[in-house]
């Protein structure tokens, strides 16, 4: 990619200003995406949804994408080019013209700047982004890495914060803060490393007995993953070591659940200016050809859950309730997907928090907020205008 087509951006000033006092500046919103988790694929889907939602009238956008080995760079603004094909989905590398090229964020609080360079070219400045939208998914954009650098550079973000992303990723913690704040988990052990590094047999008999109590079949889960990734449906003793060898590509520590029988209902969460509130929910029904809602279901053949879920008045206000709780519960921001089990005792069990869930027109994020009456693109827009409102560091 050559710098004499590189994105220009106006000097520097901040959005509402203007030189002569008529022209305003649009905010400068930088779409970043792609990563080193195993979700990278998916991150490209959704910042190609959120490339195309963004109003141009309204803002400067610049596409930053990290490639599989973690090298930021300059991406063509070519959302079609984005989505998945022949069952395969698109990755950061064949968004940018040049391999070498690398993309870098002043961590300066005072100088927003980005700067492009190639090796042997002079570094060119391509201007100050005013809120980055990281549409990232996964360990090393999701879980408060990337929150963590945008603090220390004073550039507000979409989504949650450093604490609030990590809790997000981390499943154990994650449930360890819903249980203090009273809001009901499912039973669950976690395998660290470390034990199954120095004894394997332990940690196997510790899952065992833990089947004992609660029944088979169990999931064997990544800890720190998403977008179904790495889980396993085991239902004897047999499979339990190929289903941690395939955990244990995606995170070194393993999360063990017990079946949850019941209906799978989803619920989103979006912060205005007065709070947070609750959309309607969404329920997952089962899934034909697959053991459960996994990610060849979610995003190759394209399973569809059902706006709004057949819920009782009753039901409906509890689960918006408790997502609402949950998103308080882990000091969320912007935006939260929680998902829940309606157990066959009528009550609910929540599953888990998204802090960046997924995010295409067709996932069931926006179509819950659809279905509330906040469209796709109103919804992009609202989190970037949230996100321009808070400033960095404590709050």
């Amino acid at each position: 990619m050559s710098t004499e087509n590189l994105p220009q951006i106006p000097e520097r000033r901040s959005p509402g200003q203007s030189s002569d006092g008529r022209s305003l500046r649009k905010p400068r919103v930088a779409v970043v995406f792609g990563g080193r988790s195993s979700e990278h694929g998916i991150s490209v889907v959704t910042a190609g949804a959120v490339l195309r939602a963004i109003d141009r009238s309204k803002y400067d956008v610049l596409p930053i994408g990290i490639t599989v080995d973690g090298r930021w760079a300059l991406t063509a603004d070519e959302p079609e080019r984005m989505a998945i094909t022949d069952r395969r989905t698109p990755s950061v590398e064949q968004l940018t013209d040049s391999p070498d090229g690398v993309v870098a964020l002043s961590v300066d609080p005072g100088n927003r700047e980005v700067v492009y360079s190639e090796p042997g070219a002079v570094p060119k400045a391509l201007g100050e982004v005013d809120v980055v939208f990281p549409v990232m998914h996964g360990p090393y954009g999701e879980d408060g890495t990337i929150q963590g650098l945008l603090e220390l550079a004073g550039v507000p973000y979409v989504g949650s914060g450093v604490l609030a992303s990590a809790v997000g990723q981390d499943k154990e913690y994650m449930k360890r803060v819903f249980t203090s704040f009273g809001l009901p988990v499912g039973p669950y052990e976690v395998i660290r490393p470390r034990e199954w590094e120095l004894d394997p047999s332990a940690a196997r008999q510790r899952i065992v007995d833990f089947a004992g109590e609660h029944g088979w079949p169990l999931f064997i889960k990544p800890a720190r993953a998403g977008s179904s990734i790495g889980i396993t449906k085991v239902d004897e003793v047999s499979g339990l070591d190929a289903a941690i060898e395939e955990a244990q590509r995606h995170d070194p520590k393993i999360l063990v659940e017990a079946l949850l029988r019941g209906r799978e209902i989803e619920c989103g969460v979006l912060e205005f200016e007065d709070g947070p509130r609750a959309s309607v929910p969404a329920e997952i029904p089962p899934v034909q050809s697959h053991d459960f809602y996994d990610f060849e279901a979610k995003y190759i053949d394209s399973a569809s859950g059902i706006v709004p879920a057949p819920l009782t008045e009753e039901q409906t206000a509890e689960v918006r309730r408790l997502a609402v709780a949950a998103f308080d519960a882990a000091s969320c921001e912007g935006l939260v997907r929680a998902d829940f089990f309606l157990t066959e005792d009528g009550g609910f069990v929540i599953n888990e928090i998204n802090t960046m869930p997924g995010f295409t027109p067709i996932s069931m994020y926006p179509r819950m907020w659809q279905e509330t009456g906040v469209g796709y693109p109103e919804l992009v827009d609202l989190l970037i205008q949230a996100a321009l409102r808070r400033s960095t560091g404590l709050r």
